[in-house]
């Protein structure tokens, strides 16, 4: 077990406490999976993006509405649909009448929380004007680049079921997500608290962080300590996947990258300033499994793609290595 680094307990209990009092906002209004909440935090900290996916009526943009507005960040709402432009997320120049000169009129993508609804509903085209901005956090417009503010989050939502009038994402754009979240049917006690939450009026919810809190709490996870053995273990967990049977493209270097980036800030949500090795499995199927690239025959399985990524942590033994004193 690696020892907490000297001096950061306060500051990794006080990040603690912040996300503790972020989730108990955000669930004053959403009531379902934690995970789902857990695994948005996690990519929160992480500096990722999340993808949800579920039919409709499990509480998707309801979950996404709550995490932007607790967390006191500028958010914009983008409805995708099949007649959206590339334009419409980022932006163009106009011109003035009056003068004759052409200004930047800023689209949706300038904000530090940007909710994706139904994504899979906007061709290729127009789903391709979000590489640049969750890569790199800029925009190219005409171009001129411009910077996103920071901290910048996607939250992206799209229902697996109807397939009528959507367009699946290209994998390029996938394996810009650092978590998959699927969200399913609330159990039946949860279904009858939402009923008494949201029967009369829900409730109104209140932001308990600001941008500058979720820079520092992002400056916080990126200095947890992670062991080089664990390093070791990320890396064969991805190439475990690339060796599988059923897989025709395996997870990629930027996949074992968000994964560590992953397991440092679910250490965070454990109150740890060192990363275990529970901290790489309780993220890797998040991370993983819709970064894979199928064989034909189970090809659009998600479900194979978990079993897969579950097969790894299986068999992947995690070996600590011998120092010498």
């Amino acid at each position: 077990m690696t020892a907490p680094i000297a001096g950061a307990a306060p500051e990794i209990a006080a990040a603690k406490e912040r996300i503790e009092e972020l989730r108990r906002e955000v669930q004053r209004t959403y009531i379902g999976s934690v995970r789902a909440l857990d695994m948005m935090m996690v990519s929160l900290l992480a500096r990722g993006h999340v993808l949800l996916e579920g039919v409709p009526g499990v509480a998707k943009t309801t979950l996404v509405k709550a995490f932007a507005t607790a967390l006191g960040c500028s958010a914009r709402r983008i409805q995708f649909t099949p007649d959206l432009l590339p334009a419409d997320i980022t932006g163009t120049y106009v011109l003035s009448p009056r003068d004759g000169t052409f200004s930047l009129r800023a689209g949706p993508i300038f904000a530090n929380v940007v909710l994706a609804d139904e994504i899979n509903r906007a061709p290729a085209k127009t789903q391709s004007a979000l590489l640049e901005a969750m890569q790199e956090r800029q925009v190219t417009i005409e171009g001129d680049r411009f910077e996103l503010p920071l901290p910048f989050l996607v939250l992206a939502t799209q229902n697996p079921i109807d397939l009528e009038g959507t367009y699946p994402l290209p994998e390029a754009q996938i394996d810009r997500f650092l978590v998959r979240v699927v969200m399913g049917y609330p159990s039946a006690r949860e279904e009858s608290q939402m009923l008494r939450t949201h029967g009369v009026e829900a409730p109104a919810l209140r932001a308990v962080l600001s941008a500058q809190d979720v820079v520092t709490l992002q400056q916080v996870c990126s200095r947890v300590h992670v062991d080089d053995d664990l390093h070791d273990y990320a890396v064969a967990l991805t190439t475990h996947t690339r060796a599988h049977p059923k897989v025709a493209l395996g997870a990629s270097p930027r996949a074992t990258l968000g994964l560590v980036q992953a397991a440092k800030a679910n250490a965070v949500l454990a109150g740890r300033s060192y990363m275990v090795p529970e901290d790489l499995r309780a993220v890797a199927v998040a991370v993983l499994a819709h970064r894979l690239v199928l064989v034909a025959d189970v090809e659009g399985d998600a479900r194979v793609r978990e079993q897969i990524i579950e097969d790894a942590l299986a068999k992947v033994g995690y070996r600590r290595g011998f120092r010498a004193v």
